[in-house]
């Protein structure tokens, strides 16, 4: 649950930095625009002034002329002077430092007209200039608005799919625990059914019989059980992997096919036990899933079916279902855990979908299918 949590953590702080950056610059820019507009009402009353004033003399004017040529090149708008032949005569605000006469005043004057006409003056000359740092930051707003608007958009989706997929786990996991507890009712009736049997069984073959009936009834009890855990925290426990892998072997070996066609299961574990910790019932969902494909995947011939477990270099368990069946196409192996999916008739295409589900998401996991040349493997990598 954690994993599918962190995007919308992530789109909702990235919206709240957008907004809170884009209110920041906004002050920003209303500060520049009004130290500019200041700039200019002091510009057209200086002028008004030695207008209305017939008595300035030419001292005067030169010296309104400075000051408004360092009032233009303190408002930061790149500027560049040309004269009657077009060649620079002065410049101001401009990003780098070049010589007038070089080649890259030359393009960056191209590019200015490029980007605003001149103003040319025949007999004296011309006006080049750019856009002021406001402007140039101004045409990034619409570009960071549309982001944030998709961000949300992102946000909104991501939002209603995710409240879809947890409606529908919600009435998958009430769907689950009801069908355990409808279970619950027959599963104590064929048990006392089996113990009338028990005592009136006669012979090795009726014996035999029993004893397996009562592991079935065993394993559906199990199965009983784990509907009633969909839905809810999984459990953290010891679980010892050689275990688990000898007991679904033992259990898997004496119902595969033995006559008609001849199907093998063989566990393979190293001596002693493979400590992880997770929810054990779960993780033996797991590994019925994996071995029934397995199972299924050798319809109609020969094989064999490995179930192993080896402790990893880097530390944790990999439990392996290797068969030598004939594999999965590639072009299946991209779609073959996506939920609905199912390469036989009568697949649900829940199986894999549900398995890589509780190893990743209950376990912090991985469930991977290996490239082993023949037939298919899936291996179950657990870190706890």
């Amino acid at each position: 649950m954690r994993r599918r949590r962190w995007p919308v953590v992530v789109v909702v702080l990235g919206v709240l930095a957008l907004l809170a950056w884009y209110v920041g610059y906004t002050q920003h820019v209303v500060t520049q625009l009004r130290t500019a507009a200041a700039a200019q009402a002091r510009i057209y009353s200086r002028v008004y002034r030695a207008l209305l004033d017939t008595s300035a003399v030419e001292a005067d004017r030169s010296a309104l002329l400075f000051e408004l040529a360092a009032q233009m090149r303190e408002s930061g708008l790149p500027l560049v002077l040309t004269d009657a032949e077009g060649r620079v005569s002065d410049a101001a605000n401009l990003p780098f430092d070049a010589p007038f006469d070089s080649p890259r005043m030359q393009a960056y004057l191209r590019e200015l007209d490029a980007r605003n006409k001149p103003i040319v003056e025949p007999a004296i000359g011309g006006v080049h200039y750019g856009d002021s740092p406001i402007v140039q930051g101004l045409r990034v707003i619409p570009l960071l608005q549309a982001a944030g608007i998709g961000l949300l958009l992102i946000f909104g989706l991501y939002a209603l799919v995710e409240r879809g997929r947890a409606e529908r786990e919600k009435v998958w996991a009430g769907m689950a625990r009801e069908a355990a507890h409808q279970l619950g009712t027959p599963l104590s009736a064929i048990s006392g059914w089996l113990e009338l049997m028990r005592d009136e069984a006669a012979g090795p073959t009726a014996t035999r019989a029993v004893q397996a009936m009562e592991q079935d009834l065993l394993r559906l009890e199990r199965v009983s059980h784990r509907f009633e855990r969909i839905g809810r925290p999984p459990r953290t426990e010891v679980v010892d992997c050689t275990a688990l892998v000898d007991r679904l072997v033992s259990y898997f070996a004496a119902r595969v096919p033995t006559l008609a066609r001849r199907v093998t299961i063989i566990a393979e574990h190293p001596q002693g036990a493979l400590v992880t910790h997770g929810d054990g019932v779960l993780l033996e969902w797991v590994l019925e899933v994996l071995i029934k494909n397995a199972i299924d995947a050798l319809g109609g011939r020969d094989g064999a079916i490995v179930v192993s477990a080896s402790q990893l270099p880097e530390g944790g368990v990999r439990i392996r279902v290797a068969d030598d069946g004939p594999g999965v196409p590639r072009a299946l192996r991209k779609r073959i855990f996506d939920a609905g999916f199912s390469s036989k008739e009568r697949g649900w295409g829940i199986g894999l979908s549900l398995a890589r589900r509780i190893v990743e998401e209950n376990h912090g996991g991985k469930l991977l299918l290996a490239d082993e040349g023949r037939g298919a493997a899936f291996d179950v990598i657990l870190h706890g």
